[in-house]
């Protein structure tokens, strides 16, 4: 029997030429930080071969170096005749280079197959995208993800990441050991102890406008890629410094040395994470799309790191028909770090959003979260600036710079949470000096 979507991507390659034959391709997966990774990938790689890089990310896809050529994503890794178009595109406009995401649902709907990558990145697994429109269970997520890795030239690892073991054996199946590369932190001890950890980072200085750190190799093939030494991020908060780690090595197995990595990564900005808002006499509002017990967890954790017992609040929803064990994961995280939650739409889709905002509430201590449920998500985002103290710390997650609100299979107009938080400090601002 004819598969049908793995005809199409092999049709789909063919027809366009195999543009990937013609492209350096850097691919990540990894249950978060794949954007942040690609963009700071894409920013090193442009230090080094200028206009010359393609990005496909989950919030836009660039295919030259024009302004005309960047357009929205709609999906984290398109269908693939839109893939390979897009690649098309990208060689047709000069790009030699290649950063994108690959998410699960592009193996489990045969998005990607055949296709092969230069370099293939596993940043982390936790449970996720599970329910009954994605992956039936936490097996099957696994095996899509580390798909990535058996279709690589050279892999690279984060040794902390969950499962280490399936994965790592994954990678050994079909790459020689001297392109494989392990990833972790200085303080990171393997079961193993043989284990050949590759490169270590370690955080120097992190607060709310830089992070420093160093990227030190450990081995010699590490030693061989001359990318050791210190850096600086432009994007706030110390859980970004593995995801730069990434970036780099990335970028050094692509040929880029130590000098351009450190000049192309600093002032990388990533739409939609960790923004900020100043409003004065009022919180400080940060906007980022955290949308997994994970990622809002180190979220948290981080703002605690960063102030002193800060009052948090949250503004907060969940998706719906999909990832449903989220609800219970947000109300987790919320009970261990926040003081606030205003609870709001986020993608709906066919559900009821007062149904999963109560979903949620319903798993929240009370008496350690005050809970305010606001189901216009706009009026949610004024209502947490506007009640917060000049001390006080805002999160606006899960959307990001997100253009849209789907309801019910149509992708409604929102301007982004970056957008609406400014828009609603500005008129918070007014009303306040007349």
């Amino acid at each position: 029997m004819v598969n049908i979507t793995k005809a199409m991507a092999i049709l789909s390659a063919a027809f366009y030429d195999f543009p990937q034959d013609d492209l350096e391709v850097i691919a990540y997966t990894g249950t978060k930080g794949k954007t942040t990774s690609a963009y700071f990938t894409r920013g090193i790689l442009e230090a080094a071969h200028p206009h010359h890089v393609a990005l496909f990310s989950t919030i836009e896809r660039i295919v030259g170096p024009n302004p005309d050529q960047r357009f929205k994503s709609d999906l984290s890794t398109p269908e693939s005749m839109d893939l390979f178009h897009d690649m098309r595109e990208a060689v047709n406009n000069g790009m030699t280079h290649l950063v994108m995401e690959v998410s699960s649902q592009a193996y489990l709907r045969n998005r990607v197959f055949g296709l092969t990558y230069d370099v293939g990145f596993f940043l982390n697994i936790t449970p996720n995208h599970i329910g009954p429109n994605e992956h039936p269970n936490f097996e099957n997520y696994l095996h899509n993800k580390v798909q990535v890795l058996v279709n690589s030239r050279q892999v690279v690892i984060n040794a902390e990441t969950e499962h280490f073991d399936a994965v790592y054996a994954a990678a050994r199946t079909t790459t020689y050991a001297d392109s494989i590369y392990l990833l972790a932190s200085t303080d990171f001890k393997p079961t193993n102890p043989d284990l050949p950890i590759d490169f270590r980072y370690e955080p120097i200085e992190t607060d709310l406008e830089i992070s420093k750190f160093r990227l030190v190799p450990v081995t010699d093939k590490a030693v061989e890629l001359n990318i050791g030494g210190q850096y600086q991020l432009g994007l706030v908060g110390d859980f970004n410094v593995s995801n730069a780690s990434a970036a780099i090595i990335g970028a050094g197995l692509m040929g880029t040395d130590a000098t351009k990595a450190a000049a192309g990564i600093a002032n990388v900005a990533v739409p939609g994470r960790m923004e900020s808002v100043v409003v004065p006499h009022h919180g400080h509002v940060f906007i980022d799309d955290a949308h997994s017990y994970t990622s809002l967890h180190t979220l948290l954790s981080f703002m605690h790191r960063a102030y002193a017992a800060p009052h948090l609040r949250v503004v907060l929803g969940a998706p719906g028909g999909k990832g449903v064990e989220l609800r219970g994961d947000f109300a987790r995280a919320l009970n261990e770090q926040a003081t606030d939650v205003y609870l709001t739409t986020d993608d709906p889709e066919f559900e009821d959003p007062a149904a999963i905002i109560d979903q949620i509430d319903e798993q929240i201590d009370h008496e350690r979260v005050t809970v305010r449920k606001v189901l216009d998500r706009r009026a949610a985002i004024r209502a947490a600036i506007a009640d917060s103290a000049a001390d006080d710390i805002v999160l606006i997650t899960g959307k990001g710079e997100e253009a849209s609100q789907r309801v019910r299979g149509v992708d409604g107009e929102w301007p982004g949470d970056v957008v609406v938080a400014n828009q609603e400090a500005a008129k918070l601002g007014q009303e306040e000096s007349k």
